[in-house]
């Protein structure tokens, strides 16, 4: 059935302002508008087109944290791309299959609530510190939550807001499943990386979102935007060309 200009622009998601989500918080950020963003609503039939991340932060990365161990000891990888899924093992963060490995890439650290860090300076340490904060998003745990902000976000104006949010509530944990479908990394180097994640919800809905990091006292770290957005996206796809497939489930 043909629908209007008007109507459409009315009945999409993205041209709603519901659709930017001005949160701080990066679990309610990453899983809470995946699940908003994925649901089936009017036209979703973008392409894959991200774009450079806009994000700042007011620090900057320092030669005593653009290279060597991460901060629980896991060695600094040489490659600098990945272009094919990694062999990954996976287990269940929240409801999201997120991938493991302790000893080579991370998460090195997991503390008694569940909250994970430590991740390798490589591409796929990038990887899976980026499908880390996604996943931790799926727990909507509030002490989770504070430590997201406090810990996994590069300091500076967007981190004092996401910090200040946190105060306030967590994402509750969405009826919708969410699940990794593929990946890109768009940029990287020793200091920083760019990547590209690829989400499907379960009923079939697909649709992409930019995290920008940088490596910092031994770990990667979120570069949120100042008014705490840790993302750029989410934008709705039709389907998974230009990605790399790679999933859990």
């Amino acid at each position: 059935m043909s629908q209007s200009t008007e109507s459409t622009t009315e009945s999409n998601p993205f041209t709603k302002p519901g659709f930017i989500i001005a949160a701080a918080l990066v679990v309610a950020l990453i899983a809470a508008a995946v699940v908003i963003f994925l649901t089936p609503k009017g036209q979703g039939n973008a392409q894959p087109a991200p774009t450079e991340s806009s994000n700042s932060a007011t620090t900057k990365p320092s030669a005593s944290t653009a290279a060597g161990k991460s901060v629980c000891g896991l060695p600094a990888g040489t490659e600098k791309s990945l272009g094919s899924a990694p062999t990954s093992k996976w287990e269940l963060v929240g409801r999201m299959a997120t991938p493991t490995d302790p000893k080579t890439f991370g998460p090195g650290i997991t503390d008694e609530s569940g909250f994970r860090s430590c991740f390798a300076q490589s591409p796929t340490g990038a990887l899976y510190a980026a499908m880390n904060v996604a996943a931790l998003g799926s727990t909507g745990s509030s002490e989770i939550v504070a430590k997201l902000a406090d810990k996994l976000l590069v300091p500076g104006t967007g981190r004092d807001n996401a910090m200040r949010e946190a105060t306030v509530k967590a994402a509750s944990p969405s009826a919708t499943s969410i699940q990794v479908r593929g990946f890109l990394i768009k940029a990287y180097s020793p200091s920083e990386s760019t990547v590209d994640l690829a989400f499907e919800t379960n009923s079939g809905a697909l649709a992409h979102l930019t995290l920008s990091m940088r490596w910092m006292d031994g770990d990667w770290k979120v570069m949120p935007a100042d008014d705490g957005k840790t993302y750029n996206g989410p934008t709705q796809i039709r389907d998974l060309s230009g990605f790399i497939l790679w999933s859990g489930v």
